[in-house]
């Protein structure tokens, strides 16, 4: 089986200048995949985006079935200007439209963020020839042919080649009492240490606020080398076996975070909707990883479960919230204590906010081995630095939307 979805280098990266990408890039992404693109911006109902760099604009647009271009952004639905670094950087894949708006490197002038978010599968399947998800385009089934059974819970003993087929049809597993209760009490142990020492300038923390203004941390960031306990069970040969169902194309490389799920959250990076963990962009170059989570107290319906999506790792959607067209019905895995669930990078998922009791869960994962002859360096975007700003990225996505736009949107609802 194989959730490698890989189609581009990371050395293949390099800065494209404004002319370059407005002159040949794109006019050659629509000769290839043009007809593609445009059924994707058809069926989606998009209306044309305006790209406007250092004062030169394009729009990207449908008509007659295919995706085509013209200068000027006039009668674009959406226009987002940017600056030339962030333009290469949004056709290569290596930032998202969700992704230059996270890190404060583009500014809508018309339209709403929304609707620029809406654009990025279109956006993929033109530069990427990845066919937009339309209804029907997923069906899962078992290794005899037969439908798969989404709501099945593994364990470690269950046939590997089972729950490898279930792990590449669905993008995700639940895998019951992979570790003792005594192990959980050991890393719950060090996330309440870590929380407690928690500060909000520390670079280390993620923090959020409740509805009476009270800010609280939520997520410890590396994790992995604050405790001993979790370095000890993620390198145990329970986890390992985890990481062998792909044959040995996924590897550990250390990492981990520890996050607590209290009551209550009203802002914040604690209780996230639905998102791809390669929502921010480089899904053509690193999807998909393995992200793990550790029930470290176990979560059900009114502890926070994780929601999960089947089949959206198959499918071109929106990687930053759920299209209401999509046709795949999300499943909520409701673990007890030393259970772990398991999710591919690009399968749509969700932590629905506790309502009666709080919970906590360590993520640590497992990433593609590189392909042979790529250089790999380290992604800025992981980095203490950006991990910490994440914090604040809320404020910086409010930033990047239309103002005159959202005034609009706000009149016509009386408010």
């Amino acid at each position: 089986m194989t959730v490698d979805t890989r189609t581009r280098l990371l050395k293949d990266i390099r800065t494209l200048e404004r002319n370059e990408v407005f002159d040949s890039v794109l006019p050659d992404a629509i000769a290839v995949h043009g007809e593609l693109a445009g059924r994707g911006v058809a069926y989606k109902q998009l209306p044309a985006v305006g790209l406007v760099v250092d004062g030169r604009g394009v729009t990207l647009f449908e008509a007659g079935g295919e995706l085509r271009m013209r200068s000027g952004t006039e009668g674009a639905g959406v226009v987002a200007v940017l600056a030339e670094g962030a333009l290469s950087d949004l056709v290569q894949d290596v930032q998202s439209t969700m992704g230059l708006a996270m890190t404060a490197e583009v500014k809508l002038i018309e339209g709403n963020i929304s609707t620029w978010i809406a654009w990025e599968p279109a956006l993929r399947a033109l530069l990427d020839g990845r066919k937009v998800h339309e209804s029907g385009d997923v069906t899962f089934v078992d290794l005899d042919g037969r439908a798969l059974d989404l709501d099945r819970v593994f364990t470690i003993n269950d046939d590997r080649e089972e729950v490898a087929h279930f792990l590449e049809q669905a993008g995700f597993l639940h895998i019951r009492g992979v570790f003792e209760e005594h192990e959980m009490a050991a890393v719950g142990a060090d996330i309440d240490e870590w929380i407690a020492r928690a500060t909000p300038d520390d670079g280390a923390s993620w923090w959020a606020e409740t509805a009476d203004g009270a800010s609280q941390a939520v997520r410890v960031l590396f994790f992995y080398d604050k405790s001993a306990a979790l370095r000890e069970l993620v390198h145990d040969a329970r986890y390992q076996w985890i990481g062998s169902l792909t044959g040995g194309c996924h590897v550990h490389r250390g990492g981990g975070e520890g996050l607590v799920k209290p009551l209550g959250i009203v802002r914040g990076l604690s209780d996230l909707p639905w998102h791809k963990d390669c929502g921010q962009g480089k899904h053509s170059y690193s999807c998909s990883g393995l992200t793990c989570g550790i029930s470290v107290t176990g979560a059900d319906r009114v502890s926070g479960a994780l929601g999960v999506i089947p089949g959206s790792h198959r499918a071109n959607t929106m990687a930053t919230g759920r299209d209401p067209s999509l046709d795949l019905r999300p499943r909520m895995l409701e673990t007890l204590t030393g259970d772990v669930t398991v999710h591919c990078s690009d399968t749509l998922h969700r932590a629905h906010p506790p309502i009666e009791r709080p919970r906590q869960v360590v993520y640590s994962g497992f990433g593609l081995a590189p392909i042979p002859g790529d250089e790999v360096k380290p992604d800025p975007r992981y980095s203490a630095e950006a991990r910490a700003k994440l914090s604040s990225v809320q404020d910086r996505i409010a930033a990047a939307d239309n103002e005159s736009d959202d005034r609009r949107y706000r009149a016509s609802r009386g408010r």
